[in-house]
């Protein structure tokens, strides 16, 4: 998720009671749902509040509704089924979450909703007619059928961790590696731990360079610091990359006589990683990131490489969070 993020640090501080409806006694082999009816799952579901950004107001929405237009603006259409069903499943365990961290009073941010449709704060959400705008119709007709079929499937799983529903953080490419949580954000947690992801060989985003005039470097690291010192005439001995952390990102970085932490640089160049080098030329300072995103739980599109290689979204939802179970609500199960 490109934008979940954001709220991390604040659930964590959140002390969850264990909601009444939601199982999560045991590790489960979760069936597939092929003959349950749309109406079947409906009857059963839960409805959410979710602020619309858009038009400032609260939609009161079905959650499997919800979910289905989060996996359609948060991953490609195009991805394969296991993975469309890995992303809805941890969108729903997002919504869950918050619901339960929330409930009726809503996010601060936006009160009465537990949720929203901004990347930038809670997870992407966007309507039909603003899916089949950004897409087409040949689109949603060729794609939409897969993504519904996706959260059918998985209708009511959510992610666990003794018996609470994670922070199932994702993020598109991450570049070989996830990292661990404490080496992004403030704290340490158990099932986000730092994982290989090797099938994101098709990535668009996999490595991406960005160069930067030099003059234009040292401006922007005084804007922020005005104390810093550099050498503009021998930049190259004044940018040390001092350690990296498990995933491959970079932790601390030397520029002048200040240092910086790698996700710091990011955020001031805009890049699109913290697993980057630098390259020092004649008028330039050249980027080079590997990965799109914080890095920290599910890469989106090792989560396909894995379901091209022929796994199941448990196997994939298992391999980027370490030691959860998959439980489902009780509404679910009557």
């Amino acid at each position: 998720m490109k934008g979940i993020f954001f709220a991390f640090i604040s659930l964590l501080t959140t002390t969850l009671l264990i909601p009444l409806f939601i199982i999560s006694s045991c590790d489960m082999q979760v069936p597939q749902r092929k003959n349950v009816s749309r109406e079947e799952i409906r009857e059963s579901d839960l409805m959410i509040k979710v602020f619309n950004h858009e038009t400032r107001e609260i939609m009161e929405l079905y959650l499997e509704e919800y979910v289905t237009q989060v996996v359609a603006a948060e991953m490609p259409g195009s991805f394969e089924l296991e993975a469309l069903k890995a992303q809805a499943v941890a969108a729903r365990t997002y919504t869950i979450l918050r619901k339960t961290s929330y409930g009726e009073e809503g996010h601060p941010s936006h009160p009465g909703a537990s949720v929203c449709t901004s990347h930038t704060h809670c997870q992407e959400w966007l309507s039909v007619d603003e899916l089949k705008n950004r897409h087409g119709t040949l689109w949603f007709a060729r794609y939409w059928p897969t993504i519904q079929e996706a959260v059918e499937e998985t209708a009511g799983v959510i992610m666990t961790y003794d018996m609470q529903p994670i922070e199932p953080l994702y993020h598109s490419t991450s570049g070989g590696a996830t990292e661990n949580s404490e080496d992004v954000f403030a704290s340490a947690m158990p099932y986000l731990r730092s994982v290989s992801s090797p099938y994101e060989e098709r990535s668009p985003v996999l490595v991406d360079q960005k160069e930067v005039e030099i003059q234009d470097f040292i401006n922007a690291l005084q804007s922020r610091d005005k104390d810093i010192q550099i050498n503009d005439r021998n930049i190259a001995s004044e940018i040390k990359i001092l350690e990296k952390n498990q995933g491959g990102s970079v932790k601390t970085i030397q520029i002048g006589n200040k240092n910086y932490k790698g996700s710091e640089i990011r955020q001031i160049f805009d890049l699109r990683s913290s697993d980057f080098t630098v390259d020092v030329g004649r008028n330039q300072i050249t980027f080079t990131t590997r990965g799109y995103g914080h890095g920290v739980g599910m890469s989106q599109w090792g989560a396909n490489g894995m379901a091209e290689q022929g796994s199941d979204y448990e196997e994939i939802l298992k391999h980027y969070y370490q030691g959860i179970t998959l439980s489902k609500l009780t509404s679910y199960t009557k």
